[in-house]
């Protein structure tokens, strides 16, 4: 079986998805507002995205941090530190767990060929890196090994 929406009754796999989490004493609504965060060094900044009003927001103002240097080298690992913390919350541990051994992928129609995989006419012969989803079945399995 494949997850290829995060919507509906698996909107929870989404990072736009409500899902209170807090690192270095910053409280971020959902993993969009912390990954967007991590982006800058700036305690300031941080605390500027995670006060956005949607996830939204918060990935509109990811794009006017002052990038940290080493981001293209730790973003996957920030974003499956902040997966680990969302799967913390036991409700939303649950609900992945009873994903089975689906195959899940953030199948999109913005053209994101990194993190999930753009289902659009456009992207049709482009394969996805499905980054995202690879992470969410990682965190996954380490969950079934609790």
């Amino acid at each position: 079986m494949t997850i290829n929406k995060f919507e509906g009754k698996y909107a929870f796999l989404s990072n736009f998805y409500t899902s209170r989490v807090q690192e270095g004493g910053i409280v971020y609504p959902t993993i969009e507002h912390y990954f967007q965060a991590q982006k800058t060094l700036n305690r300031f900044e941080r605390q500027e995205i995670a006060a956005a009003a949607t996830p939204g927001q918060a990935k509109r103002a990811g794009r006017n941090v002052t990038l940290r240097g080493d981001w293209e080298e730790v973003k996957d690992k920030i974003m499956l530190q902040g997966l680990r913390l969302k799967f913390e919350i036991d409700e939303l541990a649950t609900m992945l767990l009873e994903t089975g051994d689906a195959y899940l992928e953030e199948g999109n129609w913005w053209h994101d060929n990194t993190w999930g995989n753009c289902l659009c006419p456009k992207c049709e012969n482009i394969p996805g890196q499905n980054r995202l989803g690879t992470l969410l079945m990682q965190v996954r399995q380490e969950l079934k090994k609790r």
